[in-house]
């Protein structure tokens, strides 16, 4: 007996059982849940999207589970009323919220070995017995620059999002991940389309909801060209192509694009228009490449046109001279779609021959009205900047790109 004096013999089984005993009381317990609203109170720039989990009742659900990601949006990327955003949608903002808990652990690592068709993964939303079929679930993608799409398993109208790096990592019990947007779960924008407002779709407000596009909707706005959406909703609808406030500031100073006369702007805003409603699954699946926009409809076919098509994933366009690229959806609701792009689209008949000092080809003299150039406002040159790149400096976030 090497116990000592007076110590008892141990049986092997029964100190076993001790030693796991005393193990499983120091590690955390998987069975008790995660608290997501903790886990994000240290980043003050997912402060909003916390409140919206703590006045629904998902961060209650999701104390009772575990080995979840969480798919979390920055203040500066919410829209400024994510419940009125959801209902548009036809949808509630806690079966959205839900749609971003994704019921399965995962790491950067993992979203970094994704396949090529991509990752079907379980949302809460899908434990509601509300989605049909499995749209419920959202696919991750690998999508252009090698970044990672989260989107629906199908491709009709519905919402992605780019994501855009890890925030905090409890292992194997919660993963929060930052995403560029909120997304609404497809197969619920149907009911919404039938009761679309009378007046038509007010793009400037869409854009100064969802955040993120104050330049665009300041030039819209100054332009007047916004009141031509509205009107040409009608029929066959619109898609709109709309630069974030990173990409203007990416414009090279030679584009010079805040100097052009006031119809020259209305130009370049009008090509990022096509005059038909194409959802995200359309544009991927598109037949025909080559789309004329709402600038090609003032002067002669085949110009300004946009060339579309899908590359490594994701929606491309280009122009002949720029190539960007979807980056999420901003607003979907038939007869209008409301896309952001990576760059601001410029057309080659304007800033292909020596850049936007250069003459830009006549409309034909009946395609605009004699006065119409002079009842154009011109938006100020000078605009304020961009705010801070998604999330500010307190996200701690990793970025990161995959091979």
């Amino acid at each position: 007996m090497r116990g000592g004096a007076g110590a008892l013999p141990v049986p092997g089984g029964l100190a076993l059982g001790v030693v796991l005993l005393l193990v499983l009381a120091v590690l955390p317990s998987r069975a008790a849940g995660v608290n997501v609203t903790a886990a994000l109170a240290a980043f003050p720039s997912f402060a909003d999207f916390a409140r919206l989990l703590e006045s629904s009742p998902v961060a209650g659900e999701l104390a009772a589970r575990s080995s979840l990601t969480l798919l979390a949006v920055p203040n500066n990327n919410l829209p400024r009323s994510p419940s009125a955003f959801a209902a548009a949608s036809g949808a509630d903002i806690a079966d959205v919220l839900r749609y971003h808990v994704l019921l399965e652990y995962l790491s950067p690592s993992d979203l970094a070995r994704l396949p090529a068709s991509g990752k079907l993964v379980t949302t809460l939303f899908q434990t509601t017995g509300r989605a049909p079929s499995d749209l419920g679930a959202v696919n991750l993608t690998v999508g252009g620059n090698s970044t990672v799409v989260v989107r629906s398993p199908v491709p009709f109208p519905g919402s992605s999002a780019t994501v855009l790096g890890a925030v905090t990592a409890v292992p194997y019990n919660l993963s929060v991940i930052a995403v560029g947007g909120l997304i609404v779960p497809s197969g619920l924008d149907v009911a919404a389309s039938d009761s679309r407002p009378a007046g038509g779709v007010n793009i400037t407000h869409v854009l100064a909801d969802a955040r993120g596009f104050n330049v665009a909707a300041s030039m819209l706005e100054a332009s007047g060209v916004a009141d031509e959406f509205t009107a040409d909703e009608r029929g066959a609808g619109i898609t709109v192509f709309v630069p974030t406030d990173d990409a203007f500031a990416d414009l090279p100073a030679t584009d010079r694009l805040q100097s052009l006369p006031a119809d020259r702007k209305a130009t370049v805003l009008r090509f990022h228009v096509l005059h038909s409603y194409y959802p995200l699954g359309s544009l991927e699946s598109i037949v025909n490449p080559v789309q004329p926009t709402l600038a090609t409809e003032r002067f002669e076919a085949g110009q300004f046109t946009l060339n579309i098509t899908r590359v490594n994933g994701s929606v491309a366009i280009d122009t002949g001279i720029v190539q960007a690229s979807i980056t999420r959806t901003v607003f979907d609701q038939n007869p209008v779609a409301v896309f952001a792009v990576s760059k601001v689209l410029l057309p080659k008949e304007m800033f292909g021959r020596g850049g936007a000092d250069s003459d830009v080809m006549a409309p034909p003299p009946d395609a605009m009205a004699p006065d119409a150039a002079e009842n154009v406002r011109t938006p100020p040159t000078r605009l304020s900047s961009p705010p801070a790149l998604r999330g500010g400096a307190d996200i701690h976030q990793t970025f990161f790109k995959f091979d």
